[in-house]
């Protein structure tokens, strides 16, 4: 079984010890006072109560397999000896918790047959009792047959769906951790598209620039190899801190290098500043700046582009957008998801030649404004 449903197993049984042996050793205790008329009989109905009560206990505990079948043994020998000796038609309580717990342990197979046996046992063993007392025999059906039985049989069932309620809560379980694995296997795999595709595209850019000044601007070309490079390297450092859960984006150097990536494709870039946006949403903000760049190189002919950061959020417009429909941008789809789930919204908008790309958190926040609104531009 696996570790967390064990978890989930234990803290349920520990509940159901607080709850449930109190009042069944109140109710034992009760039956033991009222039945007993000597010392010998109290003792031997308080012996069924107790095997009950340990059984519960060890299981609880997870620990039954030593306890099970000579509690069951124990207990039903009280019903047989308090029908035929003490004169007890209360000696059956404790077969009636024994019996179901016993039961519920064995294969599915061999649940129903048990079943069966156990409540044939119980209406035998207090039918019984006729050949002590035939000259009441409505009263002996009833006392010790019909109301011993029909207790074991509800008993059976009730614990039966005790333990199906254990299984629908394990199995829950498991599937939320199923859930977890693939939710976090989908974020791995946006921060490696974010990674790798966003370097692999400036890398064509560059060496496609590197292309044209080829026989015009060595040193121009040199120096554009020489970011390629430093650009794969960092890239190889990021995919191995990515591998080992240590990858951070930090918002002001992914808006440094977008600037820069624009400048370097001719697109005229301008930074309005109104305040730092809080530091929990700093890195999906710089994830969102890092796609956005991504999708004006690869898809637009911008010439002008403008980011706005504010305390809720930030918001890149660019123009240069095709008339076309909308491209599927998979990359911000999957960021939507992750912005939503911290509690803001991402929206894409295309219009009038323009592409909006907006990541808000609404709400309050602890957002550090600047001194003056400031304005960077390339």
């Amino acid at each position: 079984m696996p570790e967390h449903a064990q978890t989930t197993q234990g803290r349920l049984r520990g509940v159901n010890l607080a709850m449930i042996i109190p009042p069944l050793a109140a109710v034992g205790a009760i039956l033991v006072a009222v039945d007993a008329r000597s010392w010998g009989e109290g003792v031997l109905l308080a012996l069924g109560v107790v095997a009950a009560l340990l059984v519960i206990e060890r299981w609880t505990a997870g620990d039954t397999s030593r306890v099970a079948l000579p509690c069951l043994i124990i207990t039903g020998a009280v019903w047989v000896l308090g029908v035929l000796v003490t004169n007890s038609h209360t000696a059956f309580y404790g077969i009636t918790i024994v019996g179901p717990y016993f039961i519920s342990q064995l294969p599915r197979r061999h649940r129903l047959p048990a079943t069966l046996a156990l409540s044939a046992f119980v209406a035998a063993a207090g039918a019984a009792k006729l050949l002590e007392s035939p000259a009441d025999p409505s009263g002996v059906l009833v006392l010790y047959v019909l109301l011993p039985t029909g207790i074991t049989v509800v008993a059976t069932v009730l614990m039966f769906a005790n333990q199906r309620f254990y299984e629908v809560i394990e199995r829950s379980r498991e599937r939320e951790a199923e859930l977890a694995v693939i939710r976090e296997r989908i974020r791995f795999a946006g921060d490696l598209h974010d990674i790798q595709g966003h370097t692999l595209h400036v890398v064509k850019l560059k060496i496609t620039l590197a292309e044209k000044l080829l026989r015009s601007d060595t040193e121009r070309v040199e120096e554009e190899l020489r970011e390629v490079r430093a650009l794969v390297s960092d890239t190889i450092i990021q995919t191995k801190e990515l591998a080992y859960a240590q990858r951070r984006l930090n918002l002001a150097a992914e808006l440094e290098n977008a600037k820069n990536l624009f400048e370097a494709a001719g697109i005229r870039v301008r930074v309005n500043r109104e305040a730092d946006p809080e530091e929990r949403v700093n890195g999906l903000l710089g994830q969102v700046l890092r796609e956005t760049t991504t999708n004006i190189l690869r898809h637009a002919q911008a010439t002008r582009v403008r980011i706005t950061l504010s305390g809720s959020g930030i918001t890149i417009v660019n123009d240069g957008a095709p008339e076309a429909p909308l491209p599927g941008l998979s990359g911000l789809a999957t960021l939507k998801e992750r912005v939503n789930d911290e509690g803001g919204e991402l929206t894409v908008e295309q219009k009038g030649g323009r592409f909006v790309t907006a990541a808000e958190f609404p709400g309050p926040h602890s957002a550090r404004p600047l001194p003056a609104a400031r304005e960077d531009e390339r």
